[in-house]
């Protein structure tokens, strides 16, 4: 039987993070649950480095200037080896509700320090996450807002945020998005050389014109005054649909798939028990993503929601790479990989419209399965990696094996893998073609070490591989 701990510490770093090998899940199990997921929350009280993004730049020196490259090498880097999972991982989740694309923008870096906001604001409070957002100059691009001036609104990033960044269809009405845009007239993006092929491109600011801000007297959600932005930021996070919506959001995100935000305003929660604490939490915590996040994470729903979730492409290479050790250091194959994500269905930094990506079942279908086990499989099975070799050596270590065995070690290395009866049934009978495993001569380890490989490789290429 698997360890419970190491199953369930398993469950925590795929959904606060991308998974994790059996080393540092032993050591995170030995710490305790509670000890891991404070750690996970508050990286900077327990003194968790910070990712050396030079490493990146000096092989791919262009990714600074933001030519050729829209984004994808620069954040699949980050989520194979930033050292604070949860933050990369809160990082990829504000990306998918606050979805911003580099198919519009055309400026890679533009979407790098919206991604480095979201690492830097993206646990603390959730009011002024929205203000950054709403200063921030690529949103500012990618919704129009640079265009929205006090004698000719525009509703663009006045609607979004309240129907897919805050509230949700069916809380608020047109006259309150048209007062929304109003108060964030003036909210701009400064003025910047042009763009030069010696130099690179230049990084925007935002800029506040009080000049073309419309400063006369709002009706916004029931609320009179002469707001500005901040002062519609502050009433949306005090309502209850704001509260409701987020906590969906969480659910969907880090405990188990929804169906996709458009249904939402007609279908009921999968657990309504369980988003309504998501939400309470985040009202008394004062809107507070690491103190809601905490309640999540120890929460028995949480515990009891294993492999509830589709793996997004994201998840599926992070998880594998970070499981093998692959990409520790940056090789040109590097670009490579964003692009297999973006095969898979995620084109990282670029999602295709402002809804953001489809998450569940809708990762999956015949082409991108296909991709998904091609890649996975191929990695897995390649002793070239660390993280393979630990795996064959720890099995190595337990002795003989029976076919029996063998499945279980494997399953259970690859992160606790919990698979159907059926699945369980398929796999013993293709382990027992080949009988058990010896290392008693170099010719049975040379075998026994290519059957654990193979088996490793089947194994990820199962539906059930596919959740996390």
């Amino acid at each position: 039987m698997p360890d419970h701990n190491i199953a369930q510490m398993a469950h925590l770093m795929r959904r606060a993070g991308f998974g994790a090998a059996r080393e540092e899940l032993e050591e995170r199990a030995a710490k305790g649950y509670e000890q891991t997921v404070e750690e996970l929350l508050d990286p900077d009280r327990y003194g968790a480095p910070r990712i050396d993004p030079g490493i990146l730049f000096r092989t791919f020196p262009y990714i600074e200037s933001g030519v050729a490259d829209r984004g994808s090498t620069r954040h699949i880097w980050y989520l194979i080896n930033n050292p604070r999972p949860l933050e990369e991982k809160i990082a990829l989740f504000w990306h998918t509700v606050f979805a911003t694309g580099t198919v519009k923008i055309d400026n890679p870096l533009e979407t790098a320090r919206q991604l480095d906001m979201f690492r830097t604001f993206g646990l603390g409070s959730y009011r002024d996450l929205l203000v950054e957002l709403a200063r921030d100059p690529a949103m500012i691009y990618w919704l129009d807002n640079y265009t929205n001036h006090k004698n000719r609104p525009n509703e663009n990033w006045g609607r979004e945020l309240l129907e897919l960044f805050s509230m949700g269809q069916g809380n608020y009405t047109e006259m309150d998005v048209f007062e929304c845009a109003r108060a964030f007239t003036g909210w701009g993006i400064a003025p910047k050389p042009p763009d030069n092929v010696g130099l690179g491109r230049f990084t925007w600011d935002f800029q506040y014109m009080p000049e073309d801000h419309d400063d006369s007297e709002k009706t916004f959600l029931g609320h009179v005054g002469r707001f500005n932005g901040e002062d519609v930021i502050d009433i949306i996070v005090r309502q209850p649909a704001t509260a409701r919506f987020i906590a969906r959001h969480m659910y969907n995100f880090f405990v188990a798939d929804e169906v996709q935000v458009p249904s939402w305003l007609h279908t009921p929660p999968r657990d309504p028990v369980a988003v309504n604490l998501i939400a309470d939490a985040f009202m008394s915590s004062g809107y507070d993503i690491r103190s809601t996040l905490r309640m999540v994470f120890n929460s028995d729903f949480f515990k009891e929601a294993r492999f509830q979730r589709v793996k997004s492409p994201a998840e599926l290479v992070a998880g594998i790479c970070r499981l093998v050790g692959d990409f520790k250091y940056p090789r040109p194959d590097l670009e490579q990989l964003g692009v297999e994500c973006a095969f898979m269905g995620q084109a990282l930094s670029d999602p295709p419209s402002v809804e953001g990506w489809h998450y569940g079942a809708e990762w999956i279908d015949a082409g991108s399965l296909v991709k998904r086990i091609t890649y996975a499989s191929e990695v897995v099975s390649s002793l070239e990696y660390p993280g393979v070799q630990a795996i064959v050596n720890n099995i190595k270590q337990k002795g003989n094996l029976s076919s029996h065995e063998l499945v279980d070690a494997c399953l259970d290395l690859l992160g606790s893998v919990e698979v159907y009866p059926e699945t369980r049934d398929e796999l013993l009978g293709l382990a027992e073609l080949g009988g058990g495993l010896r290392w008693d001569t170099e010719e049975s380890t040379q075998e026994s070490t290519r059957r654990v490989a193979d088996m490793l490789a089947v194994i990820v290429s199962t539906r059930e591989y596919q959740l996390c």
